[in-house]
């Protein structure tokens, strides 16, 4: 297990590497924080099954607090949260801060938030077993460890107010920063007691805030910690990293996947002003210079003769028929209930669809890139948007021969990732290390990935068909339904392949087909898959799976409903009995957007229309309801979007919208007009002029939701995206468009 691995790597015992715990140290650290010494108190906890388990577990870890580094009281009266997840725009630094700040009865004013160091074993991610951010896991998994840390906290700062004051433990309070004690009119900060606090045992049990009681949880008013940096430009990126004597690299890669450098020369490139070194490394060609133009023209320079032996020649359409012949057979069977087969062919009414999804390209805003610098000890220092630390700890130690230990990782912000940052090779960061390696080490590397660079040979979200069949007895109801998925896997020889591959299987491309909640109400239900094979590097994409497996399901369903002459919103209520939560948000998107109410037409008699899509993924629950506009002309326009978003209790209800608006964005944007092409195996699009984003032209307005509740934290960072797209689909085919199922949009044009 990649996991297993990892940890006993890293010095934990096979028992430590199942438990999550580690060995007992002294109750506090003490660190530098203003003029004196600080209070350092955390938690450790187990690592349950992988986040992708059928249920959140009732509490991740055992209930005491452990004295890891979660959090830093300063005498200058500072509360600083340490984030062991990558924050790369969704605000998980603020996230985090608040539930321990929430325990701690901390003033908002004077909480801060930085990056955590790599080490795995303080700051294992509980559902990986390895440090690293994914999955919308990151306020799930520190739900529990970072209430216990501030609560620990909290109560040690009360335990030190009563031994100075000589009072009762009970009889003393605190609220927003201060420890009081009412009968003696006395007060302390929190920076004032961090001191005395800091030598106290840490208690074995803590006792949790009442929910009733939150002020910071659930406050939408509540600004994140980065507003002021992420304004003023003083946040650090691994862009903004300059080291003494540091060299620009960028490498020069084989225009197809799958090919290598058979020669170069490099005579024209180191004439270029500024080119300091050229290196062949295992990726390609590394150009060095003083910065990055020099860099960049420096590799246009360059000669590269490349092999194409074992190389992607095919164009998209090859690939594509391919898989439609793929789909239209018998695969692997994903899930399997009754026979489908026979029930579909003595259905009433049969409807069969084909859905194509193309390549995606991640496009994150701040391209890849990180800093290298071999330090005296032997060891690196390592800059970067980390979001995979202890991958790439490992992965930058064996490229460099060093232990693991010696690697250290500076996590800075990243400027989005939307899963492309985390690699199960550390593919940039482990590029960077061939770089520091083939120059001996004898200075600093900035390894930058342009934008043409990743759009054209990065990781995408894998192209992927669906095949559908179902058939309707008399009365509408689904009888049989049967779904055959082609797609690549980029599971297959990573260390992840053991977790995520099951008797051929990749449950990343099924999740969301296989496990529909749908599936109750069929009688008749099979699902299988086809793995398709190809040089292109491919990878989880915001939402993973979830992206085509949601469209799919939802457009499907919309055309059942259609069939059966009956409201898709009741035709999907009843598919989901037993499914409260499901319910819950499509009945609230429905309300909220007057789904009953007859929408009027345009201004000049233009046909509008409205669409559903209601899914569950990383156990959050999302509805959304769309309208749309056709303007008689082939074209369209979304004028509004609703939606409902169960995700449990909301930390941040503001950053909870945040990330559904941008998730609405996000999918609906690729929908529209994405998608990565190859012809003769070279991709067609470089950069936003060729793969053009979701413009504020295009954005409509968002309504969010959300479903209050007491239940555990779930993910928001990549739910709100599977059902935005289906949901715009939907309402082009109510207003009289087509079905759209040859993604993007403009492939077929909505008329």
């Amino acid at each position: 297990m990649f996991a297993k691995r990892l940890l006993e790597a890293a010095g934990l015992s096979p028992r430590e590497a199942l438990t999550g715990t580690v060995p007992t140290r002294r109750a506090f650290l003490k660190g530098a924080a203003g003029a004196g010494g600080a209070l350092v108190v955390a938690a450790a906890l187990p690592m349950p099954a992988m986040a992708a388990g059928p249920a959140a577990p009732q509490v991740v870890g055992p209930p005491e607090p452990r004295p890891l580094a979660f959090i830093r009281i300063g005498t200058d009266n500072t509360v600083t949260v340490l984030a062991k997840h990558l924050d790369k725009g969704q605000g998980i630094v603020s996230g985090l801060a608040t539930i321990a700040a929430e325990e701690l009865d901390a003033d908002w004013a004077q909480v801060r938030g930085e990056h955590a160091p790599a080490d795995v074993k303080l700051y294992a991610n509980h559902f990986f077993g390895i440090q690293g951010t994914g999955g919308s896991t990151a306020i799930a998994n520190s739900w529990d460890e970072l209430r216990m840390a501030g609560a620990a906290a909290r109560a040690m700062l009360v335990e030190a107010a009563a031994q100075r004051w000589k009072v009762p433990v009970a009889e003393i309070t605190v609220a927003k920063g201060v420890v009081s004690h009412a009968k003696s009119k006395r007060t302390a900060t929190f920076g004032e007691l961090a001191e005395a606090a800091a030598k106290l045992p840490v208690p074995q049990t803590v006792t949790l805030k009442d929910p009733s009681k939150y002020t910071l949880i659930g406050n939408p008013k509540l600004h994140r910690l980065d507003h002021v940096s992420k304004t003023d430009g003083t946040a650090v990126f691994a862009m903004d990293v300059k080291r003494p004597g540091m060299l620009t690299a960028v490498v020069a890669r084989p225009p197809r996947f799958g090919g290598s450098v058979k020669s170069f020369d490099a005579t024209a490139a180191k004439a270029v002003p500024g080119v300091r070194d050229v290196v062949q490394v295992a990726t390609g060609v590394a150009v060095l210079a003083d910065h990055t133009w020099a860099a960049i023209k420096g590799r246009e320079a360059l000669t590269v003769e490349w092999d194409d032996a074992k190389a992607e020649t095919r164009s998209t359409a090859q690939i594509v028929e391919e898989y439609r012949k793929l789909a239209a057979s018998p695969g692997l069977k994903a899930a399997a209930k009754g026979d489908a087969a026979k029930a579909i062919a003595g259905a009433a009414t049969v409807l069969e669809a084909e859905y194509v999804f193309p390549y995606l390209a991640h496009a994150p805003m701040e391209p890849l890139n990180c800093v290298i610098e071999m330090t005296k000890d032997g060891g690196c220092e390592i800059w970067a948007g980390a979001q995979f630390q202890t991958v790439e700890q490992q992965v930058a130690a064996a490229v460099l021969g060093i232990t693991p230990d010696k690697v250290k990782i500076n996590t800075l912000w990243a400027g989005g990732s939307f899963g492309r940052r985390a690699t199960p090779n550390a593919d940039y960061i482990a590029e960077a290390a061939m770089v520091v390696k083939a120059i001996d080490g004898r200075a600093p590397v900035h390894l930058v990935w342009t934008r043409e660079d990743d759009i054209q040979g990065g990781r995408y979200r894998p192209l992927v068909v669906h095949k559908i069949a179902a058939g309707l007895d008399q009365a509408g109801n689904i009888v049989g339904w049967r779904q055959g998925i082609v797609s690549q896997s980029f599971m297959v020889g990573t260390p992840f392949e053991p977790m995520l591959m099951k008797d051929g299987i990749d449950a990343t491309a099924v999740e969301g087909a296989a496990d529909m909640a749908y599936a109750g109400k069929i009688p008749n239900f099979q699902v299988e898959y086809h793995q398709g094979k190809s040089p292109v590097t491919t990878l989880w994409w915001r939402s993973v799976g979830h992206t085509h497996t949601a469209y799919a399901k939802e457009a499907f369903i919309d055309e059942l409903a259609a069939a059966a002459g009956k409201d898709q919103v009741a035709f999907r209520m009843a598919l989901l009995e037993g499914h409260p939560r499901l319910q819950a948000v499509l009945k609230l998107a429905a309300e909220k957007a007057g789904w009953d109410k007859p929408l009027a037409k345009g201004p000049n008699g233009e046909a509008r229309g409205r669409g559903v899509a209601v899914h569950e993924s990383f156990q959050s629950y999302v509805a959304h309801v769309a309208e749309v506009t056709l303007d008689g002309r082939g074209g369209y326009r979304v004028d509004r979007v609703v939606c409902a978003i169960d995700c449990g209790i909301a930390v941040n209800p503001d950053v909870v919208k945040a990330q559904i608006e941008g998730g609405t964005g996000y999918g609906l944007g690729h929908a529209l007009r994405n998608e990565i092409t190859l012809t003769d195996g070279r991709v067609d699009q470089a950069n936003f002029d060729t793969y053009e984003p979701m413009r504020l032209s295009d954005m409509p307005p968002v309504e969010v939701h959300i479903v209050p509740s007491d239940a555990r934290p779930t993910g928001v960072g990549e739910p709100g995206v599977p059902t935005a797209a289906p949901a715009v689909a939907n309402a082009i085919a109510a207003a009289g468009g087509r079905r759209l199922r040859n993604l993007p949009f403009t492939r077929e044009g909505v008329a």
